[in-house]
């Protein structure tokens, strides 16, 4: 919980510098903004099987294991589903924040960088080309999620 409530920007300095290579600690502030979502909505949705469904799985003397691979799994993974799709865009700005610190510290790599970089020079059409790509990939991200949503869903609902 602590490291939920911790904004990554105050974290992201000590992961870069406990990590040492740069891409890994970008991967892991992305990781430790976008885990969150995740396992929030998956254990409401492990949660949210109807109290009748459960009944009846144990009026057939079902085991919990059972139970939880038959039904609560089924039933959670469109929650999963969406709270990998909020992850997918809260992941680009964890790896944009880390990319900005990690650009100050002196790693110079990647888009983040280089519109910190153009901001620092005032340089405006590179600012604007940055920002288009970073949404850009933002789009990209959540369409992809959107799809794989949409055909897992379909599958799990029925």
């Amino acid at each position: 919980m602590a490291l939920q409530v911790t904004p990554i920007v105050a974290i992201a300095p000590l992961i870069i510098i406990w990590v040492g290579n740069p891409f890994l600690a970008l991967v892991t502030c992305a990781t430790i903004v976008a885990f969150f979502p995740v396992f929030s909505s998956t254990l409401s949705g492990l949660s949210a099987a109807l109290g009748e469904h459960l009944d009846l799985f144990r009026l057939y003397g079902a085991r919990s294991w059972q139970v939880l691979l038959w039904l609560r799994l089924p039933v959670a993974v469109p929650y999963f589903l969406a709270g990998l799709r909020i992850s997918g865009g809260l992941s680009l700005v964890g790896a944009v924040v880390a990319e900005f610190v990690a650009g100050s510290g002196g790693f110079a790599s990647g888009l983040a960088y280089r519109l910190l970089e153009a901001g620092y020079r005032l340089q405006i059409p590179r600012m604007f080309a940055c920002l288009v790509l970073l949404g850009v990939a933002g789009l990209a991200i959540n369409a992809s999620f959107a799809a794989l949503e949409g055909t897992l869903a379909r599958r799990f609902r029925g």
